[in-house]
């Protein structure tokens, strides 16, 4: 098995110092639990040892990673050195919060073998930053990137929120905010960005907060226009636009633990909440960190559900993440691998999407154009 190959593996951090207003994501605030969570992450690590043997990308999400202290980072990795044959070259990212940061944990993290890094500043604008119950300030995601250039990263990731509401109703307000926290990322040459549009996750505060407010998010056109004018601004700077909400300065600097969700290489989430994927099967863990730790000490897998997908359900799922890639399908691989020509079979289609410039149709490969990124769902559906 090559390296382009290898499974990846996820580990969720389920704790944060507090909760932002618009996140859905598990975690809790009690971080009274972290030993019991480290405990129960290296009993989780044994049980699938033999079916993940071996890696080459590793992804600490969550919740909040850094909220750990630099000893419990490197408990993880070391378990994880013993427990899987990681390859050589792996790709180890750790998302970290500005707030949390320390010259002297970023220095750690570099001598543990972590290579990349996430920081999810979000914002630059402190009052979009107390919209969204971020607890670090502009300033602090300014000095986390010097802090992360001086503890020697070089592959940097930095995460971005657009389409606000507008503050106090004043028109345009929040797009021309969005373009100068653009400027301003832009400013420190990171490795890559990942621009998110902000979405309202049932059961959050954020959405909440709206729904009893005048405020509303944007419409589709103005979607339309952060989205096209992030891109157009970023690739003008030199970036390559390669999913749809993220961005890299070369292709070895695209974010190679995600591909893998998209492109149906298996992956192993280890933690509460996570997901991991075989190829056919897919399960996740209970979103719980009580029922996790519950079955690990019972020496069982702690799987909250499962299912079994068919070859229609895996070629529907490949359409949707595939154009969402700038890359798109390759339809000859697409055909040996689900069973659809989709130049016999939907050749019209294609036709009619080019015509309208949503998709570029070239040899083997139908992708998509820049706007046609901004209705990647529409195509997927059209094709499916």
């Amino acid at each position: 098995m090559n390296t382009e190959t290898l499974p990846g593996l996820y580990l969720h951090i389920p704790f944060c110092r507090s909760k932002c207003a618009y996140c859905g994501f598990y975690s809790r605030t009690d971080l009274s639990r972290i030993p019991d969570f480290l405990k129960g992450l290296r009993a989780e690590m044994t049980l699938y040892r033999a079916a993940f043997p071996r890696i080459d990308t590793v992804y600490l999400g969550g919740g909040t990673p850094s909220v750990l202290e630099a000893p419990h980072l490197e408990a993880i990795l070391d378990a994880l050195q013993r427990q899987f044959v990681i390859a050589d070259g792996a790709e180890i990212t750790v998302e970290l919060n500005p707030g949390d940061l320390k010259a002297k944990a970023l220095r750690t993290l570099r001598a543990l073998g972590v290579n990349r890094i996430t920081l999810g500043c979000q914002s630059f604008d402190d009052a979009v930053l107390a919209f969204l119950g971020r607890r670090h300030t502009a300033r602090q995601g300014r000095d986390a990137i010097l802090a992360a250039r001086a503890a020697g990263f070089d592959h940097l990731g930095l995460d971005l929120i657009y389409g606000l509401p507008d503050p106090g109703g004043e028109a345009g307000a929040a797009f021309r905010g969005w373009l100068e926290t653009l400027r301003t990322a832009l400013s420190f040459h990171p490795e890559h960005l990942s621009c998110y549009q902000l979405t309202l996750e049932s059961g959050t505060p954020l959405a909440a907060t709206l729904a009893r407010s005048p405020l509303s998010l944007p419409d589709d056109d103005l979607s339309a226009r952060y989205f096209l004018t992030t891109s157009e601004r970023l690739e003008a700077a030199g970036y390559r636009h390669y999913e749809v909400s993220n961005y890299a300065c070369d292709d070895d600097h695209r974010a190679r633990h995600n591909r893998k969700y998209w492109d149906h290489t298996p992956y192993l989430g280890l933690g509460p909440a996570a997901h991991s994927f075989d190829g056919t099967r897919r399960w996740w863990n209970p979103r719980d960190l009580d029922a996790w730790i519950g079955s690990l000490r019972e020496g069982a897998r702690p799987i909250a559900g499962e299912e079994m997908l068919t070859r229609d359900q895996l070629r529907l799922e490949a359409l949707f993440l595939g154009l969402r890639t700038r890359e798109g399908i390759d339809t000859v691989a697409f055909r040996r691998r689900y069973g659809l020509d989709l130049r016999a079979e939907r050749g019209g289609e294609i036709r009619q999407l080019a015509a309208a410039g949503l998709v570029r149709s070239d040899g083997d490969r139908v992708s998509p154009t820049r706007r046609g990124l901004a209705c990647a769902d529409f195509l997927a559906r059209l094709l499916s």
